[in-house]
């Protein structure tokens, strides 16, 4: 039955990304409104991976932005420096893309395991100083390297992005999220977030966890970079900022810290709703704050804080007891 239901959700998935797909040769979807829907696509891998750290382990973490700056670079650096794939031929040029994605979601893992092994011993505030430290310190850093443009940006990136490339790496965070949180380590991060001392009280080495955690997410958001490079066509480190890990914060909190449906609805309401009120210039900035504030203080737990839709809840499991022992099935 798990089985099945997950089905649907594909062929719901595969239906919405046709469904805008015709809209758009139509011309009933521009390009504005089409890159729209890609940068929601990847504002909810970020948010993913962020909840990942800060809702499923309890940790706080503010700098993941700098992660998602680490895996743009490294992924630009491939098609853009080291090799100029936009003079490659058509059927070499996407391979290489892919390569890149994955290249910079490994720089930004190796970083943040780096980063996390000494940092995550650290609890409450002192990890979020570290966290973000560490991402206006990586801002900084790309602003002294003149090879990848410094503070002037990284132009000429190719626009390798696009509808069908967004859909497959949200849709494959989600589930990568979903089955981290339902396997032994997920559940181990849940445990450590309600309960550390007893969770190494059980036995839980909680370091390693962590660790594993904030890896894991770094993956995740520097995958989200290279996409985004990728689709902007253009990389500043100033747009790596605080206040960029600061909005991914505001989209998991308001979705609902532990939720992964939560991550989804945050990441794409709070990025089309900004721009749906962009005919009322400087107000809608006025109308949006005031829609987290009542936000907060109607449901300060977030959209879906604690709920799940029915396709990314734990599978349920059923143990047949018998005269040779017990099996558990799904």
């Amino acid at each position: 039955m798990n089985y099945l239901k997950d089905k649907k959700v594909y062929i719901i998935i595969v239906l919405l990304y046709i469904i805008i797909t015709v809209l758009n040769k139509l011309g009933l979807l521009n390009s504005y409104l089409l890159q729209i829907i890609m940068l929601a696509g990847i504002n909810t891998i970020m948010t993913v991976s962020l909840n990942i750290v800060n809702g499923f382990t309890g940790q706080f973490s503010i700098g993941q932005a700098g992660f998602m700056a680490i895996g743009g670079y490294a992924s630009a650096l491939f098609t853009t420096i080291l090799f100029n794939t936009s003079s490659w031929p058509a059927y070499a040029q996407i391979p290489m893309f892919i390569f890149s994605l994955m290249m910079g979601g490994l720089a930004a893992s190796i970083i943040g395991f780096l980063i996390g092994l000494p940092t995550l011993r650290l609890k409450g505030d002192y990890l979020a100083i570290v966290t973000l430290s560490f991402g206006e310190v990586v801002r900084a850093s790309i602003r002294l390297i003149d090879y990848v443009g410094g503070p002037r940006g990284l132009a000429g990136i190719p626009r390798y992005t696009n509808l069908f490339w967004v859909f497959l790496f949200t849709f494959l965070a989600i589930y990568g999220a979903r089955n981290f949180v339902n396997s032994s380590f997920g559940r181990a991060c849940i445990s450590i977030r309600e309960n550390e001392v007893a969770s190494e009280t059980m036995g839980i080495d909680t370091t390693k966890y962590k660790v594993l955690s904030f890896t894991f997410a770094a993956f995740m958001a520097g995958v989200a970079g290279g996409l985004f490079g990728h689709l902007l066509m253009f990389l500043q480190p100033d747009t790596f900022s605080f206040l960029k890990s600061n909005d991914y914060l505001v989209f998991l909190y308001a979705g609902g810290a532990g939720s992964i449906s939560g991550s989804i609805v945050s990441g794409l309401v709070l990025t089309i709703v900004p721009e749906m009120l962009r005919f009322m210039a400087n107000w809608r900035i006025v109308i949006y704050s005031l829609v987290l504030v009542m936000l907060m203080l109607k449901r300060p737990e977030g959209l879906y804080g604690g709920k799940e839709f029915k396709w990314l809840k734990p599978k349920k499991r059923t143990v047949i007891a018998g005269n040779k022992g017990a099996e558990i099935t799904n």
